[in-house]
């Protein structure tokens, strides 16, 4: 039996995001020391986000690590004023901000108008399960929306009145408008948390209003208690998750980031619609403009090709999740069991250093008993990632897709001994606030075209035509030897479970059905060939294993070498010989469109120019 390598042993798990919401109106003093000190502390914890200070109290949108997430709620708490901050929470697959920033204003919710004082003076507070009970019972009540036009449109209590204004501070005019009889109705403020109903309710009550209430914690609260009861659509949140359902789980909305605009499934599809750049409410037609959104890109793709972040020492955190079947064992046997490779007295030895933390953040005890789920921190102080290239091309960009070249060796996602120095980490950073979601994988040793997803919707329109098979690829690869036929096909079936550090066997029982097409395009003198490669299905190293398998092993491979023989090297160095393998054409339908299209990767330096202008 021939054992292959395959993906690396350990997989990054991508770790659920916290994120809070969170205000206080209380006396707050010495602003720009606490500034000080919750900055410091967000950057030192990776927590992302924004929190406002002023004399009048904290508003506050962070994201991050639970346990990071934690302490900075009991860091805020010891603060003079805020013993009893109460935050909304709620999870995300993904960090919905992109930096940290904390700032000192005037005001944490921007009103502009004198006298109003929600800490002494506050409007009559209305908790969700009252106002859920008032409207079951069908009791005379007028909902007003505080909030504004762009997040109304997004969802809002059924019946609820709009205030229609642009910014808050466009409130008293909006009030004023309000007929004369609603003076005397039973009102309930309601908006995204509460904040703004703080000023808005107690500003009604000084224009005459004389039932004024406001919905304790807002929208948000009132869905973590009692749920959508009542209520049409979503609650728009200001951050990259852009909606959250009654349930408060992300909803996939999307949002226009050049005007703030919520969008609807169907105008988030629109052409007009370039994420970043504009939307059917605010677009003009500017080809131009795109041109220049792709140079700044690349600009920030080359700059971090130089810079490698991976590079520069950094304290690397990674997660270690407790399965179900290892439920009730000492963690030191655990993790000797999920992590073989690094050994138990390695293990040991981080424990006793203090290098593995629990869920609770101390350092982790070897024979402590582990649970079902629970999250320990692997902690890697000094961490400098392998070099790599980085040299990312920017190739085409349009309303639902990037597409890039990637250079190699690069892996795509974070693994092993590969962190920030990523293809989806560079990425991250480059398209930031954006985020570019590949909707398929190339060997960090391979180069060439890959498709990326603008959005989680078009992710999810992308993705299954990669596992129908429904998308075309186009492979250049220069092997060793030289095939008896100029075109064929392969067939194999390949184990679907790594084995040993990653590899894959030919599983010819058990194992998945693989085909490639074969062209020959040129014999060389050198004893090597150059091939056009057509997977028809898409296998872990697929075409990698067959070539090595048929007796063609490719030019450069680390791992699948001539003679049937194996290596135990997984990247190459970037002064490596290239492994000669290069994705270089992919057909798919177009998410918009529907339209098939096709995009090209230029092909490399070892890539026989006569041979590929051979083709048909």
């Amino acid at each position: 039996m021939v054992r292959l390598m395959g993906d690396p042993v350990e997989f990054e798990q991508m770790l659920r995001v916290t994120n809070i919401s969170a205000y206080q109106f209380a006396p707050l003093q010495d602003l720009r020391d606490l500034r000080s000190l919750l900055l410091d502390f967000c950057q030192t914890h990776e927590l992302k986000g924004t929190i406002l200070l002023a004399n009048e109290g904290i508003n506050l949108f962070v994201a991050g690590r639970h346990l990071a997430i934690e302490e900075l709620v009991y860091l805020l708490r010891s603060i003079p004023g805020l013993e009893h901050l109460r935050p909304k929470y709620s999870e995300s697959d993904e960090q919905p901000f992109s930096r940290m920033l904390v700032r000192i204003k005037k005001e944490i919710i921007a009103f502009g108008v004198e006298g109003i004082d929600p800490v002494n003076r506050p409007a009559p507070r209305l908790r969700a399960e009252e106002l859920k009970r008032w409207l079951d019972e069908g009791r005379p009540v007028i909902l007003y929306d505080t909030r504004n036009d762009y997040e109304v449109r997004l969802g809002t209590f059924k019946g609820a009145i709009a205030a229609g204004i642009d910014k808050f501070r466009d409130f008293p005019e909006a009030v004023a408008r309000l007929p004369e009889e609603m003076k005397e109705a039973p009102v309930v403020t309601f908006c995204t948390g509460g904040i703004r109903c703080e000023k808005a309710a107690p500003f009604m009550e000084m224009a005459g209003f004389r039932q004024v209430y406001q919905l304790e914690g807002g929208i948000l609260k009132y869905f973590e208690e009692v749920g959508g009861d009542h209520y049409e659509g979503e609650c728009f949140v200001f951050d990259q998750r852009v909606g959250l359902d009654p349930a408060l789980r992300e909803s996939g909305s999307a949002v226009c980031f050049a005007c703030q605009t919520p969008l609807t499934e169907e105008e988030a599809r629109d052409p007009r619609h370039v994420p970043g750049v504009s939307c059917p409410y605010c677009y003009r037609p500017d080809e131009a403009r795109r041109a220049d959104a792709m140079r700044r890109r690349q600009e920030a793709l080359d700059e971090l090709a130089s810079l490698l972040p991976g590079s520069a020492p950094y304290e690397n955190r990674k997660p270690i999740r407790i399965p179900g079947f290892h439920a009730g064992g000492k963690l030191i046997d655990v993790v000797d069991a999920l992590f073989p490779q690094v050994g138990r007295e390695e293990w040991l030895a981080r424990m006793n250093a203090g290098r593995i933390l629990s869920p609770d953040g101390a350092s982790a005890e070897a024979e402590r008993v582990v649970k079902e789920g629970e999250e320990y921190i692997r902690v890697l102080p000094g961490t400098i990632e392998p070099p790599v290239r980085a040299d990312i091309r920017l190739l085409h960009e349009d309303e639902a897709l990037w597409v890039i070249s990637k250079p190699a060796p690069l892996p795509m996602h974070p693994c092993g001994r590969f962190n920030r120095n990523t293809l989806e980490h560079l990425l991250r950073i480059a398209f930031s606030p954006e985020v570019a979601r590949p909707a398929h994988r190339l060997d960090a040793n391979t180069t060439g075209v890959v498709v990326c997803a603008r959005t989680r919707h078009f992710a999810k329109l992308l993705q299954p035509q990669f596992a129908k098979g429904e998308v075309e690829k186009d492979y250049l690869a220069r092997v060793h030897g030289h095939p008896a036929e100029d075109e064929f096909v392969i067939s194999d079936r390949i184990s679907s479970q790594p084995c040993g550090l990653g590899a894959r066997e030919i599983d010819e029982e058990n194992g998945l059905e693989c085909t490639t097409a074969v062209k020959v395009l040129a014999r060389h003198e050198d004893g090597t060939a150059s091939l056009l490669l057509h997977p028809l299905t898409g296998r872990t190293n697929q075409i990698r294993i067959h070539l090595w398998q048929g007796g063609w092993p490719i030019v450069g491979d680390p791992v699948y070498l001539r003679g049937g023989e194996r290596g135990d090297k997984q990247t190459l160095e970037p002064d490596d010989e290239p492994m000669c393998l290069h994705a270089w054409k992919i057909r798919l339908r177009h998410p918009l469109s529907g339209e098939r299209v096709g995009f090209e990767a230029p092909p490399p330096a070892w890539v026989d120019a006569v041979a590929v202008a051979s083709i048909g």
